[in-house]
């Protein structure tokens, strides 16, 4: 049974112009494994009761208090807290600031990005399904995404930044730990999020389409 996601690019704040390269991507990821198939928006309008009920899972690359209704709010929450997988791309952490319980769910919000650099990535999970395909580090021109309200002891870390390849200095955190991609469960629901991304041409590269696809997969609980 092919299952259904719905993946959310509205920018209440800062527009990626990565956005309609990923949802070309992630839709023909769908298409060619026949495993999912995307329904893709801007807008916020099936982030409701009725409207999630349609979805298997979830896709957030997003900006912003998304403009949706507290009780609307409530129900996605509800929604994935029973088991609708939440997969989150690059901004996600970017969002629902005002709305704690999302942050909680995804694990932390987005706190300045000091480094748009190359650096080197370490695989911290060499086992699971977004990244056994990865060597133990490679490198990556990336936007690194620092954050706040999240601790490892509360996800599982998958990719982390290698702090010797940057200006330390320009961190702000005092544990100077700078995940770059997480995973966990939140009630009955996987949740995967990645902080990579931001530039264009990493969707166009093998390695990121199948990091993406095996995140999503594993969150949709067919691939382990």
């Amino acid at each position: 049974m092919v299952k259904r996601v719905l993946l959310v690019t509205h920018s209440a704040g800062f527009k990626h112009d990565y956005l309609p390269k990923a949802t070309e991507v992630i839709t023909e990821l769908g298409k060619k494994s026949g495993l999912f198939e995307v329904t893709a928006t801007t807008e916020c309008n099936l982030l409701n009761k009725e409207g999630l009920k349609k979805f298997d899972a979830l896709i957030f690359a997003t900006t912003g208090e998304l403009p949706i209704s507290d009780q609307a709010k409530i129900d996605l929450m509800a929604a994935i807290k029973t088991g609708k997988s939440f997969i989150g791309i690059h901004n996600a952490t970017d969002t629902f600031y005002k709305f704690p319980e999302y942050g909680k769910m995804i694990g932390g919000y987005f706190n300045g990005h000091p480094w748009s650099q190359d650096v080197l990535v370490k695989v911290e999970d060499q086992m699971h399904p977004a990244t056994r395909h990865l060597p133990r580090a490679f490198k990556l021109k990336e936007e690194v995404y620092t954050f706040r309200d999240w601790s490892r002891e509360k996800t599982h870390v998958l990719l982390s930044l290698d702090n010797s390849s940057v200006d330390l200095s320009k961190g702000n955190r005092e544990d100077n730990d700078y995940a770059m991609c997480w995973c966990h469960t939140y009630g009955k629901a996987r949740i995967f999020y990645t902080g990579l991304g931001h530039y264009l041409e990493t969707w166009d590269q093998e390695w990121f389409q199948t990091h993406i696809l095996n995140g999503i997969l594993w969150a949709m609980k067919l691939k382990d």
